[in-house]
């Protein structure tokens, strides 16, 4: 059998480690065959190929990045682009195809699925946001690396006595924002799906400033005040229809110089928080969701997802990975506000 691997969307930690996987179990214990796409869904619909095996995929588990490359190419956008991409599979002799990525992926890898195209699914998102998986790898990575920089900030809002405001990922969902605050004492958290109060903000922030401590805010890119829309860079969107989300972060801190005339900053972490190299936690769970991604190949277990329940990886219709976004339970943010202010 001859397996085609592809990793889509945006880049993340871990990626290597789940192509790594794939390879070295299905080379090893099945005698497959693989070929990697590169450049996303850009690979099956153009042709665009490397060679994987075992040599080849040495040395990744500790490799930020996708060495398949990524895009947001969407086939269901570009005219004949579904034929254009059996028609490819089948003139590079591909059996199965295993797609890695997050919403926008695995929306594409449903449709093909349903029709007649073989894919196994491999969830993939900083965000966590995938619905029917407790966790994506690249979370993990992007949750410490956002907590290293808030207590980082924290030693420069104490001397200059700012009001220091960390902008994280999260478009929809607020779990980056939620866990990174939690864990780096934040003074206050706002994320996508509670829209905030400034003037409950600024209270906040007056009332850290009593108490001597200089106040750090951790908001999501996606966050919106209860009296406004979220702030986008511009009207521009993607193949898949997304706007690009910009300057949240800024515009908190101008309102909070305006309302408590305390000098206010912003840090946008941005794509810092998805480079580099995973934490052991997304080491693990990628290889993991690896091994058992190319097992459902191997069973002709098409239409399917790998899924982390509990401490079990096991399988689901991949379209329900895509039904609904998996977005902070108000219960879990309700805990993190006994730390506000």
């Amino acid at each position: 059998m001859r397996v085609g691997v592809l990793t889509g969307g945006g880049d993340c930690p871990g990626l290597n480690a789940v192509i790594r996987a794939i390879v070295r179990k299905g080379v090893k214990e099945y005698g497959y065959e693989f070929i990697g796409f590169k450049d996303g869904w850009k690979g099956p619909l153009e042709s665009l190929t490397i060679p994987l095996d075992v040599s080849s995929t040495r040395g990744l588990l500790p490799r930020g990045g996708t060495i398949l490359g990524s895009s947001r190419t969407n086939p269901f956008k570009v005219e004949g682009g579904v034929e254009k991409i059996k028609a490819n599979l089948a003139e590079q002799g591909v059996d199965a195809l295993i797609a890695i990525g997050g919403e926008d992926t695995l929306g594409v890898a449903t449709k093909l699925h349903s029709l007649g195209v073989n894919v196994v699914g491999v969830p993939k998102t900083i965000d966590n946001d995938l619905n029917n998986t407790d966790y994506t790898f690249g979370f993990d990575t992007a949750v410490n690396i956002a907590v290293e920089a808030i207590d980082r900030l924290h030693t420069t809002a104490e001397s200059h006595h700012r009001t220091l405001i960390v902008e994280v990922m999260g478009r929809h969902a607020g779990w980056i924002a939620l866990h990174a605050g939690l864990a780096g004492g934040a003074t206050c958290i706002l994320i996508p799906e509670i829209p905030f109060s400034i003037e409950k903000v600024c209270a906040y922030v007056e009332a850290r400033y009593q108490t001597n401590y200089a106040p750090i805010i951790v908001i999501a890119e996606g966050a919106v005040p209860q009296d406004g829309d979220m702030i986008t860079k511009d009207g521009t969107l993607d193949s898949f229809g997304h706007v690009k989300l910009s300057g949240i972060g800024e515009w908190l801190a101008q309102e909070i110089e305006r309302r408590t005339g305390k000098e206010a900053r912003t840090s946008v972490l941005g794509h810092i928080q998805r480079g580099g190299t995973p934490t052991a936690f997304d080491r693990v769970l990628a290889t993991r969701f690896g091994l058992h991604a190319i097992t459902a190949v191997h069973e002709g277990d098409f239409g399917k997802m790998v899924a982390l329940h509990g401490t079990q990886i096991e399988r689901v219709l991949l379209s329900t990975a895509t039904e609904k976004l998996k977005v902070v339970d108000p219960a879990l943010y309700a805990e993190a506000e006994i730390f506000f202010g």
